[in-house]
């Protein structure tokens, strides 16, 4: 090879290894020799980052292997840039520049030791509250046609009293003295790495910078309080059972902050005479085998409870479907339709004159 530095090697593993053995390679290493974990051979933690930030870039270690060395602009990822989800974005990272002789290799810590202090960035987020769920059941034709159903809900609500801030309505607000108003606090925390600072919620105003110089009585100063209300529910039409409505804001309040969703699973009560079959109702018609030879019109209730004259025609099977368009299940602007499944119904029991008439109906060959 061109360079002289065998990277599998400085980092213990087969030229074989996936990413994983790599990394589980070189966290063992950092945690030996890195400077500030007591480690005395600075030169021998420069090393092994070097190799890592070869070995772990898909671009870099092909060219490694296929020339002895890694080119510039290969794509290594910077550690200061705080974006893609690094774990570490946040925290200050200057004393490792001590332990690199303020040098040259960059890599992501944030991806070899981001199961060790968890967590998505240090980019501040807006608090949000808890999403709930309720389960909601509804008869047949509420769910095809849609309906408004009032529920009583029990879960965290914005203070009506004070309107969410926390203070005795006709007083006023004050700046937090812990955060001195900006709403979060730097603190410092040990780790298998050292000392990060790191930036969390002020926990005396909840993150909004300022706290009630006299706390609201009904939520003693939290914003929010936790009781039972109505809610009204809107469920669309041609709702399926078990689908969910997500009502966005509905759910869990939080002071400084944005409330959760609510998502209600609905449940559909099935019905006596119809079923569903996509955007198609559908219903059996029992039909008398003279009807079913002759043809015959019949009046069928709707599930909108209306009065439908159907025509059968003259059946050539025991079982036929009957279409009607239009009378099925509303979706984007239009209607499904109503399927009839027919079905001729054979007498359990024929009188001697019915006999008879059967009989001459077989001489001819029916």
């Amino acid at each position: 090879m061109a360079n002289s530095k065998d990277y599998y090697n400085v980092l213990g593993v087969d030229k074989k290894a996936d990413k994983e053995e790599i990394k589980k390679a070189f966290r063992k290493l950092a945690h030996k020799y890195h400077p500030d974990k007591g480690g005395t051979d600075e030169a021998k933690f420069k090393e092994i980052t070097e190799a890592y930030s070869i070995l772990s870039d898909d671009k870099k270690r092909r060219e490694y292997d296929t020339y002895g060395q890694a080119f510039p602009g290969g794509g290594a990822r910077s550690t200061g840039s705080g974006q893609g989800g690094n774990p570490f974005a946040g925290f200050d990272f200057s004393q490792f520049q001590q332990g690199f002789g303020g040098g040259g290799v960059e890599f992501d810590f944030g991806d070899v030791f981001g199961d060790v202090f968890g967590g998505r960035g240090g980019h501040a987020r807006t608090p949000r509250g808890r999403d709930i769920s309720i389960d909601l059941e509804i008869p047949f034709k509420d769910a095809i046609f849609g309906t408004t159903r009032t529920v009583l809900i029990g879960k965290v609500f914005t203070c009506a009293h004070c309107r969410g801030n926390g203070a005795k309505p006709g007083t006023d607000l004050e700046t937090c003295k812990t955060c001195n108003g900006s709403g979060r606090v730097h603190e410092m925390r040990n780790s298998i790495l050292g000392q990060f600072s790191s930036v969390r919620t002020c926990s005396d105003c909840d993150g909004s910078g300022k706290i009630p110089k006299e706390k609201c009585p009904e939520c003693k100063g939290h914003g929010v309080r936790r009781q039972e209300e109505e809610m009204h529910i809107s469920v669309p039409a041609g709702i399926d059972n078990g689908e969910m409505i997500r009502l966005p804001g509905q759910g869990e309040a939080i002071k400084a902050g944005t409330a959760g969703d609510l998502y209600v699973k609905v449940h559909v009560k099935p019905h006596a005479t119809f079923n569903r079959d996509g955007v198609n109702l559908v219903m059996n018609l029992p039909v008398k085998m003279t009807d079913a030879l002759l043809g015959t019109t019949v009046s069928v209730e709707t599930l909108e409870g209306k009065t439908l004259e159907v025509k059968i025609p003259v059946m050539r099977h025991v079982e036929e479907l009957l279409r009607v368009p239009g009378k099925g299940i509303p979706y984007e602007g239009s209607r499904g339709d109503l399927i009839i499944r027919l079905e001729v119904a054979l007498p359990h029991k024929l009188s001697g004159k019915a006999k008879k008439a059967v009989e001459e109906l077989k001489s001819e060959g029916l």
